[in-house]
C-alpha cells in the first residue's frame, strides 16, 4: 500500500528546522478550546499514544475531521482520505483488492481499517511507520494514492479561507503548521474507537448480552486454534508473521513486508497480523488482497498454508503446515467472527463527513 521504507529514510533525514512540510520556527501545536471526552473502553488496556504530546480537543478533532474529507489533500483534488478509508466500511477500502489512488492507478497491498489507532505501537502492513501523527505523509506523498508533497498541501491549505478560523479554534492561532495539520488528523484517528461489537458486549457481561451457540463454539475454537496471532481484545498481536500465502504469479513485484524495512532475510514475507475486528466489512483480505471472503480464508489455513524457512511456527504444528480445522469448525470460526462487527462504530455520524 504505502513505501513506508521511503517515507521513514525522508523523516529520518529531516532536521529540526525545516522539517514536517519546510516549517521555520513553526508555532507550537499547543491546544486550546474544549476538552475532547476520550474514554479507554471498559476491556481495553491502556492505550499507547501519548495524548499528553496532542490533548484531543472537540475543535481539533473536527479540524480534523474536515481535512481527513477534503480533497484538496491530493495533487489533483479527487481523492479524500475517506477514499480509501470509508466510515461504512469501517474505515477500509473494499472495492479493489489493492490500494487505488489518482489518475485510477493501482497500488501494491490492500488498504486496512482504521480504528483503535490509540493501541497501534506500529503502522502499515510492513510496520514502515511508528508513530501516528507520520502516518498521512505516507498517503499524501506516495505517487498512486494522493501523489503530492506534504509542502504543497500545506500551501493549499494555507490558500483556503476554509482553514483559518478552524486551525485558530484548534490552536489559538490561526497558523497553519506542518504539525499542527498532521496532530489535527490523528486526533480525529484517534476518535475512530472501535469496542462495541456483540463480542465486546458479551465480555463486559452486559444486560443481556450472549453469544448464540454456534458463535460460542466458534470463539472456543478460535481461542484454541488462532488467538496464538489474533490476540484479544484487538484480535492482533501486532507483530509480523509469515502466513503461508503462496506467491502470486500476478502480483507486480516481489514485496519482501517487513523485510523491506529491517533488512534482514529472516524477516522476509512477514507482514502485520490484522485485527480482526470488523472483519465482516472489510474484504478483501491479507496484505495483497487476494481473498475475497472469510470462507478463503479459513480454507486457507485448513488446508493451503504454503512451508518455507519464514513460515511462523504457529502454523507448523507436528511438522506440518497449516491449522487442522474441519468444515463446521470453519463455519462456527466465521460465526463467532461476525459477532465482531461493531455496527456503533460504522454508522457513528460523529465519523461521516461533517455536512
Amino acid at each position: 500500500m504505502i513505501c513506508s521504507a521511503a517515507l521513514w529514510a525522508w523523516v529520518a533525514s529531516c532536521g529540526p528546522k525545516g522539517s514536517w512540510g519546510g516549517d521555520v520556527n513553526p508555532e507550537p501545536p499547543t491546544a486550546v478550546g474544549t476538552p475532547y471526552p476520550w474514554k479507554t473502553p471498559a476491556n481495553f488496556p491502556a492505550p499507547v499514544y501519548d495524548f499528553a504530546n496532542n490533548p484531543l480537543t472537540r475543535e481539533g478533532v473536527a479540524l480534523g475531521r474536515t481535512l481527513f474529507y477534503d480533497a484538496t489533500l491530493s495533487k489533483d483534488g479527487t481523492i479524500t482520505c475517506a477514499f480509501c478509508h470509508s466510515p461504512f466500511t469501517a474505515f477500509s477500502h473494499t472495492d479493489h483488492p489493492l490500494s487505488h489512488g489518482i489518475k485510477d492507478q493501482i497500488g501494491t497491498r490492500n488498504v486496512p481499517g482504521i480504528f483503535n489507532m490509540a493501541w497501534r505501537e506500529t503502522f502499515f502492513w510492513d510496520g514502515g511507520i511508528f508513530d501516528l501523527d507520520l502516518l498521512p505523509i505516507a498517503p499524501i506523498q506516495n505517487p498512486v494514492e494522493m501523489g503530492d508533497s506534504l509542502g504543497n498541501v500545506l500551501k493549499k491549505v494555507r490558500a483556503s479561507g476554509r482553514y483559518r478560523p478552524l486551525f485558530k479554534a484548534a490552536y489559538g492561532t490561526d497558523s497553519i503548521t506542518s504539525e499542527r495539520f498532521l496532530k489535527s488528523l490523528s486526533q480525529f484517528m484517534l476518535t475512530m474507537v472501535s469496542s462495541d461489537s456483540g463480542y465486546d458486549k458479551y465480555v463486559r457481561k452486559e444486560a443481556d448480552a450472549a453469544l448464540p451457540d454456534a458463535a460460542q463454539r466458534g470463539l472456543t475454537l478460535f481461542q484454541a486454534k488462532c488467538a496464538g496471532c489474533h490476540k484479544e481484545p484487538f484480535f492482533t498481536d501486532q507483530r509480523f508473521r509469515n502466513n503461508g500465502l503462496p506467491k502470486l504469479t500476478t502480483a507486480k513485484f516481489d514485496d519482501l513486508g517487513r523485510g523491506a524495512i529491517t533488512g534482514q532475510a529472516a524477516d522476509n514475507y512477514k507482514f502485520r497480523v490484522p485485527s480482526l475486528r470488523n472483519v465482516e466489512f472489510t474484504p478483501p483480505y491479507m496484505h495483497d488482497g487476494r481473498f475475497t471472503t472469510l470462507q478463503q480464508v479459513l480454507r486457507h489455513y485448513a488446508a493451503g498454508v504454503q512451508d518455507s524457512p519464514q513460515l511462523d511456527p504457529l502454523l507448523k504444528q507436528n511438522g506440518q503446515p497449516g491449522i487442522p480445522m474441519t468444515q463446521q469448525e470453519q463455519n462456527d470460526i466465521i460465526t463467532f467472527l461476525l459477532t465482531l462487527t461493531d455496527y456503533t462504530f460504522i454508522s457513528n455520524p460523529d465519523l461521516q463527513p461533517l455536512r
